[in-house]
């Protein structure tokens, strides 16, 4: 059997940072981070303040080994932080880039964007992400305010105004079990607001209630009564990515830029998917709290993924400890033998662990729940991976695929 040496700084460190914990000005039905305040109650405030504010920078530059480093700034809502605060988080950047390239981008619900806020963007080129799940009668569906008003006017006013001052923004859209019936209407609809970057991430919850009130399940835990009603089924998913695939492989490839379909390409070609739930390995991507706490993923933020705190462990120690990369490998080490020898494993990779709660035809742990769902995605859009692999290796560009479907050579 091969050994493989295990190369701790082969990967850059990223931490994403949540400076206001879990706290927002929306209620989502389906925000897998609203509850995670229950984590800390006793604390008199879900803010992150500026002494961990420069701990945190400071030791995140000194532990890249590359000369570009990128801050992700995730919430709940990053913009119930003032802007002051983000203008003294540059300020740090600063003061400890010594020569390195500092990028920032930021997720947001939008429903707090103002011509201030836009400027600041645009102004020191912060790429930033808007959570918006397609036309209004999808998106309001679920995503609420806390006295159950619906957010599609506020979240589109907050992107013309991204638009008027010339942010660089993408878009995150939720599939859930309403809106994947629809999925030209959604992809109609973020072609018509001129939003060229598109994050399609499938919803999938288990109900489970924990002692101190939480009630969405870990994956290390049994015994769930239910499915989240909200959760997309594997068959919506696939025929959603199916058939967006269609339109997209058709008149949009160069032009719309869909991270699924891109990381497929990837795999298919033998690169790096750039998304970590399609990669062969997780683990490189933590979460950092409020407070300091440090868990292995965003999707993990269970007391059993806690790495530790930065007031008493580096981020390096936290990040590269064995712990860490068990976590990461145990993705690809526990896979059950019918990923293992399923065709198109170097496509998916068991996709992302939280997933992975069903049993196999052979009564085997492990397997994902939307693993019907991508088997037909990847089935149905083989052959054009493969001829736009082909136009890759000859160094020419994917987008010639739709010349070759306009002529029926596909």
């Amino acid at each position: 059997m091969k050994t493989v040496a295990y190369a701790p700084f082969a990967s850059p460190l990223y931490v994403m940072l949540k400076p206001v914990g879990a706290v927002c000005n929306l209620a989502c039905d389906y925000c897998y981070y609203l509850e995670k305040m229950s984590l800390y109650e006793n604390s008199p405030k879900y803010v992150m303040g500026e002494e961990l504010l420069e701990k945190f920078i400071e030791e995140y530059i000194n532990s890249q080994t590359m000369p570009q480093i990128l801050f992700t700034w995730h919430g709940g809502e990053t913009l119930m932080r003032p802007l002051s605060f983000y203008q003294k988080a540059m300020e740090l950047q600063q003061k400890y880039a010594k020569g390195r390239t500092i990028d920032n981008c930021i997720q947001t619900n939008g429903t707090l964007l103002t011509d201030e806020w836009c400027k600041f963007f645009h102004d020191n080129h912060w790429l930033v992400g808007v959570s918006i799940d397609g036309p209004q009668e999808f998106h309001d569906e679920y995503r609420k305010n806390k006295q159950g008003r619906p957010s599609f006017v506020k979240v589109m006013r907050g992107i013309h105004l991204l638009d008027k001052h010339q942010v660089e923004w993408n878009a995150l859209a939720v599939v859930n079990d309403f809106n994947a019936g629809y999925p030209m209407d959604i992809y109609h609809f973020f072609k018509e607001i001129g939003c060229r970057y598109i994050q399609f991430t499938p919803i999938v919850e288990r109900i489970y209630q924990h002692t101190d009130g939480r009630h969405l399940a870990a994956l290390d835990e049994g015994g769930c009564e239910r499915l989240a009603d909200f959760s997309v089924t594997p068959g919506q998913w696939g025929n959603f990515l199916c058939t967006i695939f269609d339109e997209w492989v058709k008149n949009d490839v160069g032009r719309c830029y869909i991270q699924l379909f891109d990381s497929t390409l990837a795999n298919w070609v033998g690169g790096q998917p750039g998304v970590c739930t399609m990669a062969k390995t997780c683990g490189h991507a933590g979460v950092m709290e409020f407070n300091g706490d440090v868990y292995s993923c965003d999707h993990f933020v269970f007391p059993q993924y806690k790495l530790g705190n930065i007031y008493s462990k580096t981020l390096v120690e936290m990040m590269y400890s064995e712990r860490q990369r068990s976590f990461g490998q145990s993705k690809q080490s526990s896979l059950p033998a019918q990923c293992r020898e399923c065709r198109y494993l170097f496509a998916c990779n068991g996709e992302c662990p939280k997933n992975r709660f069903c049993k196999t035809a052979s009564g085997e742990p492990g397997l994902n729940y939307l693993c019907k769902g991508y088997y037909q995605f990847f089935d149905h859009v083989a052959p054009y991976m493969d001829y736009m692999k082909r136009e890759l290796m000859q160094g020419r560009a994917p987008a010639n695929i739709m010349e070759a479907i306009r002529k029926g050579e596909l």
